[in-house]
């Protein structure tokens, strides 16, 4: 068997085994023996503010615990789609939360930030807080987008209505008070809208404004370890810190109009900026033709033709045409620049990727890995509960290393033995053909030369 081939088989069977592992690991039981998750996000927090700023707090945390650099999160990266998939392990195509404005042809629905509460968007996918309520555990969410909603029928158990006004400690305050009160309490998630609100309003390149902003983020992540501390959670939870999406600056200078391309009256515009959704008026071709050549920095998608890579074709929402707008480009029908940063462009874009730190008994200290996907948190968090995963696009092999309990060896060390092993074993191999062929070649002491009737029919040199 060649060399690749034995890798390939020895690889297969590596994962293989991390996955039987994976599953035999999954915890069952009343609940008395699973350690609360306490999920948070803090809105655009782009991943590399975690160079460019000072977070003592951050830095703290992430030092006793878990980071990954890079969440390469989902298509579109906007805020309700990424973090409908954090909770659900699902593409935007496949849980239906697509972007922050949707049309539904077949029911003529409108899905927008502010009128957002219908369950028909929402129940394609089984977020994780109703898992948990169907395993008889009970879930506490403090304005995380989707669970102040009736979806499959029910909402988180203990939730706060979406208010912005709301400060952070006052969710935080009612998240510790459910996690201590009700001990069925197993999973919680908070939400805060900072970085995001201030690099839509100055952009990120604002050095003194995204300061601080990310001070204040700062702030509250001591203030959020100074309560679990406070009550006896810090070291009895596990507490995941991350983000939906990070942001762009955006410029006048980079505006596409489409007034200058195309007359507006053939075409219903669904989403702006910085993917646009389009659904034509009369004549699909030729409106795709113009939109075309309408700009360098934008390209045009038939629906069909969207590329595999985004997941963002295989929905009844998505529309006929799709425009994306290069990093930093806008995409407006007419008029100046909506805002000085941005998101929800390719999600390829490092400038687009959150971070994730982890920290808590059943996380690894000072572990740091680059990249995962986001939809991975998904089969992780389920595996902490020890809860069934319900259908997804994650994979827990891709990020059981972050755990302690988990054996961890990585894979190019294994098939660095593995070849290590096979060269060791080919040496012995031929050291020992080449002595055999060096005992046969001596002279044997009495030895005569016996030829056998028919030896002259062969030559002996050829």
């Amino acid at each position: 068997m060649h060399l690749h081939a034995i890798l390939c088989v020895l690889a297969t069977y590596y994962e293989s085994a991390l996955s039987l592992n994976a599953r035999s690991n999954e915890q069952k039981g009343d609940g008395k023996d699973v350690t609360p998750l306490l999920l948070v996000s803090f809105d655009g927090f782009r991943s590399d503010y975690l160079e460019k700023y000072p977070l003592p707090n951050l830095q703290k945390f992430i030092s006793g615990g878990v980071l990954i650099d890079h969440l390469s999160n989902v298509f579109t990266t906007k805020t309700f789609p990424n973090h409908y998939s954090l909770v659900t392990g699902l593409y935007a195509e496949s849980h239906g939360i697509l972007a922050s404005r949707m049309y539904d042809s077949e029911t003529n629905k409108t899905f927008t930030i502010r009128d957002s509460s219908d369950p028909f968007w929402w129940d394609e996918a089984t977020p994780l807080w109703v898992s948990v309520q169907n395993w008889n555990y009970k879930s506490a969410a403090a304005m995380w987008p989707g669970t102040d909603l009736m979806i499959q029928n029910r909402t988180s158990t203990y939730f706060l209505k979406y208010n912005p006004k709301v400060p952070f400690n006052e969710r935080l305050d009612s998240l510790i008070k459910w996690l201590t009160e009700e001990k069925l309490v197993k999973f919680a998630a908070l939400y805060w809208e900072e970085p995001d609100s201030t690099g839509h309003t100055y952009g990120p390149e604002n050095t003194t404004m995204m300061a601080k902003a990310l001070k204040e983020v700062d702030d509250n992540v001591g203030l959020l370890m100074d309560r679990l501390n406070q009550t006896g959670l810090w070291g009895k939870i596990n507490v995941i810190i991350t983000s939906d999406h990070g942001m762009v600056q955006c410029s006048q200078d980079r505006l596409i109009r489409l007034d200058d391309c195309v007359d507006r009256n053939s075409y219903i515009l669904v989403d702006t900026t910085p993917v646009a959704a389009i659904i034509p008026v009369n004549d699909s071709s030729d409106l795709y033709k113009k939109l075309s050549t309408c700009n360098v920095h934008m390209k045009a998608y038939m629906k069909a033709a969207i590329p595999d890579r985004l997941h963002y074709r295989n929905n009844k929402r998505i529309q006929p045409i799709l425009l994306m707008a290069d990093e930093g480009w806008t995409i407006v029908q007419q008029g100046n620049l909506p805002r000085l940063g941005d998101h929800g462009y390719d999600n390829s874009l490092a400038s687009m990727h959150p971070f994730l730190a982890a920290q808590g008994p059943a996380f690894r200290k000072g572990y740091r890995m680059n990249t995962i996907n986001s939809v991975d948190l998904y089969p992780l968090m389920c595996n902490l509960l020890g809860i069934p995963e319900m259908p997804n696009n994650g994979s827990f092999s891709n990020v059981r290393c972050v755990l302690l309990r988990e054996k961890c060896s990585d894979l190019a060390a294994v098939i660095g033995i593995v070849i290590g092993a096979l060269i060791v074993l080919t040496t012995i191999t031929l050291l020992f053909r080449l002595l055999k062929n060096r005992e046969h070649s001596l002279p044997r002491p009495f030895a005569r030369l016996e030829l056998e009737e028919d030896d002259d029919d062969e030559p002996l040199l050829e």
